[in-house]
């Protein structure tokens, strides 16, 4: 029996709405007691002072990419769900753009086989299936085996080029009802930009995205959305003009959900200048409103939530210049600290804010809903010391890419220990 009392800890509990120093026993895995203080603990206890950290429910991420099968020297599974577990999640939902593709019952088998590979208790993964064959966007995979064989939801996490296929997805997928996830961009639009469109853009000299090739395509997937009537999420909001798009819908009463990521919270066109290719994104950072609009439509509830779309690459693939990288960065390690400090320190974030937006909200846009920190529930918990500095290098992370903007600097703030 393993006992762990932590002393004196603060809880942040976004379910019950509470954020409170106490005192937590833990035992096999189980939360045994909360209380003010607790004294009377019998047998062999392993006694934690907590003073100045904070203790809240694992860490949920929406959607995050898995470089095995198909691409093991970016990433593995092993690797994903031990880095999963350094950054303090305990739930991550793997998109299907490995290779082969999520587009079948036997690619969610094997996923879901991955925490047999560790000997210690891992985070619990999730799998997105495809909703189109090889992510094609062609043909619609067999979203009843899929759904038989437990994918958490369907998407093809990359922008549509035939709306045609998106209204028969949602038409298709109402009797499932399965979360139905879009990426919004308007490829033609795009072209091939690399950078937010604005003054930025002209003076570092990238060629630009216009925030219209994110919001056409979302104003389009709404009224879809409104005429059909499915539920759908979206995904990687990242201007202003989409959140009041959002917000629009949200009031006229449509199915929809939203998210953002965790880099477009704290980062703007500004940081490009490094040209730093892990600051090539898709899409790309936005301007400076943007990243406002964005934090004030968390704290409103317009977005409902921050997804970390960790990916991967090799040292190669990411050594080219800047446009011609590939977009992506990594991230599960990294985020709650730089959220932290960017969101909770500057005290423009509650750490409650904070941690809903990270857990309680991510997993009720998946339809499923965490219990209180209390006595009888099970330990799905995080324990995150805000104080804590460390560098980011080779020796620091699990993952086994370096393709971030804070590679070999320090920050502040780290995962001390998960419950998963």
């Amino acid at each position: 029996m393993v006992k762990e009392l932590l002393q004196q800890v603060r809880v942040i509990d976004p379910v019950s709405e509470t954020d409170q120093i106490l005192d937590v026993l833990i035992v096999d895995g189980y939360i045994q007691a909360t209380a003010p203080e607790i004294s009377d603990v019998n047998g062999d206890v392993v006694i934690k002072n907590c003073r100045g950290l904070f203790l809240g429910h694992g860490l949920f991420d929406l959607y995050s990419h898995s470089g095995e099968p198909g691409f093991e020297s970016r990433e593995t599974l092993v690797s994903l769900l031990q880095a999963a577990s350094a950054g303090g999640f305990t739930r991550i939902s793997v998109l299907p753009d490995t290779f082969p593709v999520v587009d079948n019952p036997a690619i969610v088998a094997q996923l879901q086989k991955s925490p047999q590979l560790l000997n210690s208790p891992t985070p619990h993964i999730q799998v997105w299936g495809a909703m189109t064959l090889n992510l094609a966007g062609k043909q619609l995979t067999e979203f009843a085996d899929l759904v038989t064989s437990g994918v958490v939801g369907f998407t093809d996490s990359k922008p549509w080029e035939n709306l045609a296929i998106v209204r028969r997805v949602l038409e298709y997928m109402q009797p499932f009802g399965k979360p139905v996830a879009f990426s919004p961009c308007d490829r033609q639009l795009a072209a091939n930009g690399v950078m937010r469109e604005g003054g930025e853009a002209l003076r570092i000299g990238l060629p630009s995205v216009p925030v219209s090739a994110e919001t056409t395509a979302i104003a389009s997937l709404l009224e879809l959305v409104a005429e059909v009537r499915t539920p759908v999420h979206i995904m990687r909001v990242s201007t202003a003009r989409s959140v009041e798009l959002i917000a629009k819908a949200k009031e006229e009463g449509l199915p929809v959900t939203a998210s953002t990521t965790w880099m477009h919270l704290i980062l703007d066109t500004r940081n490009v200048k490094s040209y730093h290719t892990a600051l090539h994104l898709e899409p790309p950072l936005g301007n400076t409103n943007d990243v406002m609009a964005l934090r004030s439509g968390l704290k409103t509830g317009v977005i409902d939530a921050i997804a970390i779309d960790h990916i991967g690459y090799t040292y190669e693939e990411k050594v080219q210049a800047f446009a011609e990288s590939p977009p992506g960065a990594i991230g599960l390690e990294l985020a709650l600290p730089l959220l932290w400090q960017n969101l909770v320190a500057t005290e423009e974030f509650t750490a409650l804010e904070l941690w809903r937006v990270l857990s309680d909200q991510p997993a009720a846009c998946l339809q499923q809903q965490l219990t209180p920190i209390q006595a009888g529930e099970k330990a799905e918990l995080t324990l995150f010391d805000p104080e804590k500095t460390w560098i980011v290098n080779r020796k620091n992370l699990y993952t086994l890419s370096n393709n971030s903007p804070w590679f070999g600097q320090e920050i502040k703030g780290r995962v001390i220990q998960t419950w998963c």
